[in-house]
């Protein structure tokens, strides 16, 4: 891939493309797609121990929960053991794990129509073990 293009890709989905063609794209995605929400998933900015998804944009069913889209994207993801997958909804709010995607799109959903979601890691369940350190 091109520098430029990489570079396009870690910009967020909203500064790479302006309101009017967001707009026509989730008329044009809710046209073809009417039983399908059209999800942006892009990785915290300040996240760097996480690698970038091949495609930010989803086509998810209503009835899937925000859980079930969470494995998804872990599967996605090649996750160190210790670490912990984290959405935050509109980049301001962690839902409700069981709150079915249609739930979450009419409550969060953006004004050009797409619902973005963001996604963080936190080290959780221990660090591994270092040889410098004695186990306590």
């Amino acid at each position: 891939m091109a520098p430029f293009e990489k570079s396009m890709e870690m910009m967020p989905f909203k500064q790479r493309k302006c309101l009017e063609t967001r707009k026509d794209e989730v008329c044009s995605i809710r046209t073809k797609f009417p039983n399908k929400l059209p999800v942006i998933v892009e990785r915290y900015l300040r996240e760097k121990t996480l690698p970038l998804l091949d495609k930010t944009k989803f086509l998810v069913p209503f009835e899937l929960t925000l859980g079930q889209f969470l494995c998804l994207l872990r599967n996605k993801i090649a996750l160190d053991s210790t670490q912990a997958l984290f959405l935050l909804v509109a980049e301001k709010s962690m839902s409700c794990m069981s709150s079915s995607m249609g739930e979450v799109y009419s409550r969060y959903s953006d004004t050009d129509g797409f619902l973005y979601i963001t996604y963080a890691s936190q080290e959780m369940f221990g660090a591994p073990q270092t040889a410098n350190r004695p186990p306590c």
